[in-house]
């Protein structure tokens, strides 16, 4: 769909995501159907999808830098932030991890700087088991956070699995 046919569907809320994606600098946005928008970020090909009926609000602000994003409110009271090249959100609370040590606000890029820590604390001749499960918790804190709002990690979830896998067989 063109933008220009393709607007005429979005409410007040869809516009607003669509003019600060439009002046952006590493996303799109695609309108699937009537109801349906994609976000792609180009920093590493993901995509969030949602429909506009699950937004409750969109708020313009502004970094302590004074740069521009939209905070986007849903319904069941996910949250979102829209920044000229990617989308962040809150890691999921896992109970047996210090949330305070962990930024209030992650992207997807994230888990690619995780998975490189867990294969150089893998590496390391001083490696430690409490570390790298440090890290994986990390990872699946991010990984189901970016899923909760409705991103697609199945890829993230299969390498997650391999290094549980990993993990079985050097415990064995």
């Amino acid at each position: 769909m063109s933008k220009a046919g393709a607007t005429h569907s979005l409410d007040s809320s869809g516009i607003r995501i669509s003019e600060f994606i439009e002046s952006s600098e590493g996303l799109t946005l695609r309108i699937c159907d009537q109801e349906r928008l994609q976000i792609h970020q180009r920093a590493d090909g993901k995509i969030i999808s949602f429909s506009q009926s699950e937004i409750e609000e969109v708020l313009s602000r502004a970094d302590a830098d004074g740069k521009p994003f939209l905070q986007v409110n849903f319904v069941d009271g996910r949250k979102i932030l829209v920044t000229s090249n990617l989308i962040g959100f809150k890691p999921a609370y896992l109970a047996d991890l210090d949330m305070n040590k962990l930024p209030k606000v992650v992207t997807t890029p994230d888990l690619l700087s995780v998975v490189e820590a867990i294969e150089d604390a893998l590496q390391a001749a001083e490696n430690s088991r409490a570390e790298v499960e440090l890290l994986r918790r990390v990872f699946e804190s991010v990984l189901l956070g970016a899923e909760n709002v409705g991103f697609d990690i199945q890829p993230e979830k299969v390498w997650m699995r391999s290094l549980t896998s990993y993990r079985s067989a050097a415990n064995a």
